[in-house]
C-alpha cells in the first residue's frame, strides 16, 4: 500500500469507526509518562543525550503537551542514579496520593539484581500506587545476556511474590532472552516496553538518520513473536516515534511495527503509551497520537477503547 492509498483508507476508516476517539472528553490512559527535574533527582544519563531532552520536564509541561485530550496517566520512571531510587519512588507516590495532576499511578525503578533488593520491594508493594518496576536493559553499562543472570531473575521473581510487574525494556536483539526471562517467572506480569523497541527505519531504510537500535526487521519480528506467544505478557506501543527523523516521516512509516505488535499480541494485550518527552527526539506527542490513531482506525472500535484506556486499566488495577 502506497501512501496516498493508506491516508485514503485511514480517512475514510476514521470516519465510519474512530470519531468517538477523537473527542475531546476520550479517555486515553497514557502508560509511559516520564517527568524529571534535574535539581531534584540525578539523572547521569541526561550529560550524553540530545540537547531536546537536557531540560526540566513537570507536570505543567506534560499537561501542556496532551492539552485537549483527557489523559490520565502511568508514571515511568526516569533511569536515575541508584543512590536516587528511593527518593524519586517517594516522591511520585506522595504524587499521585495528592491527586491534583493527571498522574494516578507509578512504575519505579530499581536493581533486581542487588542484594537488599527485596527488602526495597517490599517498600512499596500492594500500596495501591506502585504497580510495578523497571530497569532499563539496553544501556551500555548493561551487558547481552544480563536480565538473564542468575541474581537478575532472582529479583524478578521476588516482584511477582509481592504482586509487582516488570516492565522490559531491551535491545530488540535479545528479545529471545526476555522471552526466556519471562518463562522463568511465572508468577510475575510483564510488560514489553516500546513495541520491543521495533526500529520503523529497518522497515523503511530511506527514513534517514534517528536513533539507533541495531536489528533487522525479520529479527525484531521473531523476537516479538517469542514474547507474544507467552500468555498475559502485555505489550506497550509506545517509543518508536523516538526513531524516525523529527518532521520527515508518516504514520505509515509506523504502520509495520505497531501493527505487528497488535497482531502478535491481540486488542487484549496492548495499550498506548506516550513516551513523553524522550517522544520529541521524533515528534511532539500529539502527532504521536494522531498518528496513532490513523494506524489503528480500520480496527473495531472497541479493540481502539482496549488500546488506549480499558486494557491498561484491567491490568494495572487503575480507578478512573
Amino acid at each position: 500500500m502506497n501512501r496516498r492509498q493508506f491516508l485514503q483508507t485511514a480517512s475514510a476508516s476514521a470516519l465510519a469507526s474512530c470519531t468517538s476517539l477523537q473527542a475531546p472528553d476520550a479517555l486515553i490512559i497514557d502508560t509511559h509518562q516520564h517527568l524529571w527535574d534535574r535539581r531534584a533527582l540525578n539523572l547521569p544519563w541526561l550529560k550524553g543525550a540530545p540537547e531536546v531532552l537536557r531540560h526540566d520536564f513537570l507536570t505543567p509541561d506534560y499537561q501542556q503537551a496532551f492539552a485537549g485530550l483527557n489523559v490520565k496517566a502511568v508514571y515511568m520512571e526516569v533511569d536515575v542514579a541508584t543512590t536516587d531510587h528511593v527518593k524519586e519512588a517517594d516522591g511520585i507516590v506522595a504524587q499521585c496520593r495528592a491527586g491534583n495532576t493527571p498522574t494516578i499511578a507509578a512504575t519505579i525503578g530499581g536493581r533486581p539484581a542487588s542484594s537488599d533488593f527485596e527488602n526495597y520491594a517490599k517498600r512499596y508493594a500492594r500500596n495501591g500506587i506502585v504497580k510495578g518496576l523497571r530497569q532499563v536493559l539496553h544501556g551500555p553499562s548493561t551487558p547481552p545476556g544480563f536480565c538473564l543472570s542468575k541474581d537478575f531473575v532472582r529479583g524478578v521473581q521476588t516482584l511477582g511474590k509481592h504482586g509487582l510487574n516488570f516492565e522490559l525494556t531491551m535491545r530488540p536483539t535479545e528479545l529471545q532472552d526476555g522471552a526466556k526471562l519471562i518463562r522463568q517467572c511465572p508468577d510475575t506480569r510483564f510488560v514489553l516496553d516500546h513495541c520491543g523497541n521495533g526500529d520503523p527505519k529497518a522497515f523503511n531504510p530511506k527514513l534517514g538518520p534517528g536513533l539507533q537500535r541495531s536489528c533487522t526487521a525479520d529479527e525484531w519480528k521473531r523476537g516479538i513473536d517469542s514474547v507474544a506467544a507467552i500468555s498475559g505478557v502485555m505489550c506497550k506501543i509506545s517509543g518508536i516515534v523516538a526513531f524516525v527523523p523529527p518532521g520527515k516521516w508518516h504514520a505509515e512509516d509506523l504502520a509495520p511495527v505497531v501493527n505487528h505488535c497488535l497482531d502478535a499480541f491481540g486488542p487484549e494485550r496492548v495499550f498506548f503509551g506516550g513516551d513523553w518527552p524522550v517522544c520529541l527526539l521524533g515528534s511532539p506527542v500529539r502527532d504521536w497520537v494522531d498518528a496513532l490513531r490513523q494506524i489503528i482506525s480500520s480496527r473495531p472500535a472497541s479493540e481502539q477503547r482496549k488500546l488506549w484506556s480499558a486494557n491498561a486499566m484491567r491490568f494495572y488495577g487503575l480507578k478512573v
